[in-house]
């Protein structure tokens, strides 16, 4: 089964949920707005992809963090960071059994 993460307004979230239907691909949606961010998963997805691969710092809300905050991260601060604002984290990530991917790619998308 695919869990797709994200942030129904993002653009990048509603290009791949567009892909996703038109490629018959069933999926589940995890709303971070709503829902907020599993710990359990955001740790998994640390351990696989580590935390700089998750860390969204083109958007607004890393703009908005202060510089010692920017300045002193580490993995356990980035990880409870992305917890505190899940808008932070890159978007989509979807998972399939042992698959994870962060971004949409339709080359990526299709090997699933």
């Amino acid at each position: 089964m695919i869990t797709l993460y994200g942030i129904p307004n993002c653009d990048t979230v509603k290009k791949t949920r567009k892909w996703l239907k038109d490629n018959g691909k069933d999926y589940s949606f995890h709303d971070y707005k709503k829902q907020g961010v599993p710990e359990k998963a955001l740790r998994s997805w640390v351990k696989q992809l580590g935390w700089e691969t998750l860390l969204n710092k083109r958007g607004t809300t890393w703009r908005k963090l202060d510089e010692a905050t920017k300045a002193s991260l580490d993995e356990a601060s980035a990880i409870q960071i992305m917890l505190d604002n899940p808008s932070i984290i890159k978007r989509p990530v979807l998972a399939s059994g042992k698959t994870l991917l962060v971004g949409f790619s339709a080359d990526e998308y299709a090997q699933l």
